[in-house]
């Protein structure tokens, strides 16, 4: 294992999905299996070799741990896991084909997490001996209390030496652009680095790429140096990674990412990605951040080796990366021909 502590805050989830691309009106069973944000970035982490630890709330029945259970199977450290409540967040995926979308259907009101106070966590306990430290907006997008409880977390981290990272995932199923903006703008000042898509930016703080159409496929490097750059002036980030994907269909996307720190801008080779599964794309992009920040690896290596950890996802079903270092760095390393391994 790899020396170094990461804890991660946020929901688990139970994903319900028709099987293959069938349509919710069609399905005649749904597959059963568990992710979240947060919890998808400490999954890579614990296949990397960190000590990954999760923090979140799940009831105490059967379905709370087989939830625990999920995330023990890959390595991840689950002792802060609070129990109580009636209920685990469910999120319902149809998988998207061509140019039909993925669609997402929330049931989340009224879980574990979302009735957790700040009874369920001492922070100083969390973060004895940790490294770093990764939330995401979803999480303060669920209510009031949560955004406390992540501010409260910002802050016990910093009092406590830990590096922070923010990925601003932007969902406006919950939650309004303006009540976000405000949210995420209190918590940004304790970021070190901050992760986003070519959306993100625009959406919470109103930051737009130049010369850029998501929904054509088109993406505009220059436009997101200014993003990156005004984003750092504004909260003062160590560093900032914007991923850039060209959507061509639901199938097929061109997938690259960019770094800046605050001196130079990094950008990733680009890959053409044929889509098994693209949720969790982004969290795997964050755990790679992560891993190859503690690693050590210079600005360079550090966006490839992330870009590659979450070009590797998009052909993994379910919302981990189940995936190595050493698959990771054979990708980054330049080995894009998915030979048979012998």
């Amino acid at each position: 294992m790899i020396g170094k502590k990461v804890i991660t805050f946020g929901e688990l989830m139970l994903r319900l999905a028709p099987q293959g691309y069938e349509r919710f009106v069609q399905a005649d069973t749904l597959g059963a299996t568990f992710g979240g944000g947060e919890a998808n970035v400490c999954v890579s982490l614990a296949n990397y070799g960190f000590h990954s630890v999760f923090v979140s709330r799940l009831p105490s029945h059967e379905i709370g741990q087989a939830g625990v259970n999920a995330l023990r199977r890959y390595g991840v450290d689950t002792s802060f896991i609070a129990r109580g409540g009636q209920r685990i967040g469910i999120y319902y995926l149809e998988k998207g084909a061509s140019q039909r979308p993925s669609k997402v259907i929330y049931d989340r009101a009224g879980s574990s997490l979302c009735n957790a106070s700040s009874k369920d966590f001492c922070w100083k306990e969390i973060f004895a001996n940790a490294d770093w430290f990764h939330f995401t907006g979803i999480t303060p997008a669920l209510n009031d209390t949560l955004a406390d409880l992540c501010l409260m977390a910002c802050q016990a981290a910093k009092e406590a030496g830990v590096t922070v990272s923010c990925d601003l995932n932007y969902r406006n199923k919950l939650w309004s652009k303006e009540k976000a903006g405000q949210v995420m703008a209190n918590l940004c000042q304790y970021v070190d680095l901050c992760i986003a898509n070519e959306e993100d930016a625009a959406d919470v703080f109103n930051i737009h790429a130049a010369n850029t159409d998501v929904t054509a496929g088109t993406v505009n490097q220059e436009g997101y140096k200014d993003v990156a750059k005004q984003l750092k002036d504004r909260f003062g980030f160590s560093k900032v990674a914007i991923t850039l994907r060209e959507s061509i269909s639901a199938n097929d996307n061109g997938w690259s990412a960019m770094l800046y720190d605050g001196r130079d801008y990094y950008f990733s080779r680009k890959y053409h990605m044929h889509i098994v599964d693209r949720v969790g794309g982004g969290d795997s992009f964050g755990g790679g951040l992560i891993a190859a920040s503690l690693i050590g690896y210079p600005p360079q290596e550090l966006i490839d080796f992330a870009v590659a950890a979450s070009c590797l996802k998009h052909s993994i079903e379910g919302d981990f990366n189940l995936v190595s270092l050493d698959e990771v760095l054979k990708l980054a390393g330049g080995d894009a021909s998915g030979r048979v391994q012998r």
